[in-house]
């Protein structure tokens, strides 16, 4: 979710960690000279080849000729066939049946070559909730979807599956290559779009970063200067002045900030009082979208075609990622002069030990920057929204999280911070109902059964759904839609709340297994930090007419659909 590193290691690494690095880099290097992908964009690459790569790479261009020419007729096929098929069972689809409601939901049908494709096209942008109720109806919370051409997709909210394919069967759920070269334009071979050694190396370095220090320094350093010197201002300015803010923005231009300062040295200042938003963010959110969207496609084939022809959102993507790549490559650039004129740096964040221990591939390290600049803006900005707005919705709750807040410091340190117990228990709650990252998809290495009989062939995907296990009424009882603190409490004779956790495979926000989050505390430092800060002297006042419910979306993270639009209140009294 949000992850970070320590100032307080030093800068080398072991053995095994440089060669497990030497090996991704080689593998990274020998991809990038030989992927169809970059030879199709070698016109940006300034590289001399000698004259054995030449030869090498020119033969390698006859095959892709020759290979092309083979698939030509069958593309050509399938661009008249797929698009008459598609007509005819939308005409049919559209004509018969009207869209399903929580009520009448029922598993997807499935046609031939197109699966059950139209059914998903029919939701537009309510899949995740419609997915989610598919999980609910199904024997054993797991259902098998249908996609075009005959690829199947296991969805399932089942905790003991969960365990099966993030824990117990790890090796054989990967992210496989469908995933990986879908996001490999905008993510590259960033960690959260990587298996093998190259997630391995990155995890690897990772790991060591979250300590308690680290965690301290994060909280009474760099969280409470962006919230006292540039959040709490523009919040008692809108109070003031009666504006309205798009709190979803403004959540995001903090949570960016952070994540600048402490993994890379660099002070973005994005979060300001100008609502105009910089060429990086438009981008970044553009090629989020984008390359998201291109697991909704009838086939890969679509757009990949788009892509090859640089034509409609795939110029458009190719455009975004080159400027995020270039805002991304400056970062690393400027650390490197940094590193350079000066023999050590007073603060050694994770970007300055990852150059100063030889991992110095611009392109490799480009990758690692956009990736963790996705883990630091994206989710919890999104985990805080929703849970903004459903303190709106349950005014008990918030008079709870204020009363503990008022029992800390005005400016609590990092103890009491991490002591903020029933202001835990509701983010927990909150990302129940309205997880940051609400799907995540593996893809099967070998044939295997899963915990409840379903057979699953090599290279299915196997999708297990979080936004649906927060709804099961199995898990969490009749009340599962009540949003309900105390669900994660147990009060002491003392009178005190203990926070009582649930297992991972039951509760998989944080993923589970090898891939558990290694950001968690320190996403839930920050989280706390921002809720006490605010709520202490504030209170978020929706806009929206009463009764409506704003829209849960998802690209590789969730938002609510048209931003957070709200008022800005000021306490009458802060004792």
């Amino acid at each position: 979710m949000f992850i970070t590193f320590s100032p307080h290691l030093p800068l080398s690494l072991s053995n095994t960690s440089f060669t497990i690095y030497t090996q991704v880099l080689l593998q990274h290097q020998h991809i990038q000279q030989i992927t169809t992908q970059d030879l199709s964009h070698s016109h940006s690459k300034k590289f001399i080849p000698n004259s054995n790569f030449a030869v090498t790479t020119h033969t390698k261009m006859m095959e892709i000729l020759q290979n092309m020419q083979l698939i030509a007729p069958l593309f050509l096929v399938l661009s008249l066939i797929l698009p008459l098929i598609f007509f005819f069972y939308s005409s049919l689809f559209n004509n018969k049946e009207p869209a399903p409601t929580k009520q009448t939901v029922t598993i997807p049908k499935s046609y031939p070559l197109i699966g059950s494709y139209l059914a998903l096209k029919r939701i537009g942008n309510r899949r995740i909730q419609w997915l989610s109720d598919v999980v609910q109806i199904s024997p054993a919370n797991t259902f098998t979807f249908r996609r075009p051409l005959g690829r199947l997709q296991v969805f399932t909210g089942n905790p003991a599956t969960v365990e099966h394919i993030l824990k117990t069967r790890f090796s054989n759920y990967q992210k496989g290559y469908s995933f990986i070269s879908t996001l490999s334009d905008f993510l590259g071979t960033g960690i959260f779009n990587a298996d093998g050694n190259t997630w391995k190396f990155q995890r690897q370095v990772a790991s060591h970063e979250f300590n308690t220090k680290s965690l301290r320094k994060f909280v009474e350093h760099v969280v409470e200067a962006e919230l006292s010197d540039r959040l709490i201002p523009i919040m008692a300015s809108a109070a003031q002045q009666d504006q309205t803010l798009d709190f979803q923005d403004i959540l995001q231009r903090f949570a960016f900030d952070n994540i600048c300062k402490i993994a890379f040295g660099f002070d973005a200042e994005y979060l300001t009082s100008s609502a105009e938003r910089s060429k990086f963010a438009v981008a970044y959110e553009e090629a989020t979208e984008i390359s998201s969207k291109r697991f909704r496609e009838l086939s890969p084939l679509v757009w990949k075609v788009k892509r090859a022809l640089n034509i409609g959102s795939e110029k458009r993507l190719r455009m975004a990622v080159k400027e995020v790549h270039e805002f991304a490559k400056n970062i690393v650039r400027e650390k490197k002069r940094e590193l350079k004129e000066k023999e050590s740096l007073e603060s050694v964040d994770m970007l300055s030990r990852f150059l100063s221990s030889g991992h110095s591939d611009e392109d490799f390290v480009t990758d690692i920057v956009i990736s963790f600049i996705l883990a630091g803006k994206d989710t919890t900005s999104a985990a805080l929204t929703w849970f903004f707005w459903l303190l709106s919705k349950y005014p008990r709750v918030e008079k709870e999280i204020v009363k503990e807040i008022m029992e800390k410091s005005e400016a609590p340190v990092y103890d009491e911070v991490k002591h903020m117990v029933y202001t835990h228990a509701a983010l927990c709650e909150s990302m129940r109902l309205y997880p940051p990252v609400p799907m995540d998809t593996k893809e099967a290495v070998e044939d295997d059964i899963l915990p409840d009989g379903t057979v699953v062939k090599k290279g299915t995907l196997v999708t297990y759904h979080v936004y649906a296990m927060g709804r099961l009424e199995s898990i969490w009882g009749e009340d599962w839609a009540e949003f309900k603190p105390e669900r994660w409490l147990e009060k002491l004779e003392s009178g005190k709340w203990k926070f009582v956790p649930k297992d991972s495979f039951t509760y998989p926000v944080f993923q589970a297994g090898p891939r558990m989050c290694l950001g968690k505390d320190m996403a839930f430092m920050q989280m706390q930090s921002v809720v006490a800060g605010i709520l202490r002297r504030f209170a978020v006042v929706p806009t929206v007419a009463e009764g409506v419910e704003p829209n849960f979306i998802s690209f590789l993270s969730s938002q609510m659909e048209g931003g957070f639009p709200v008022k800005i209140i000021e306490r009458e009294t802060s004792n």
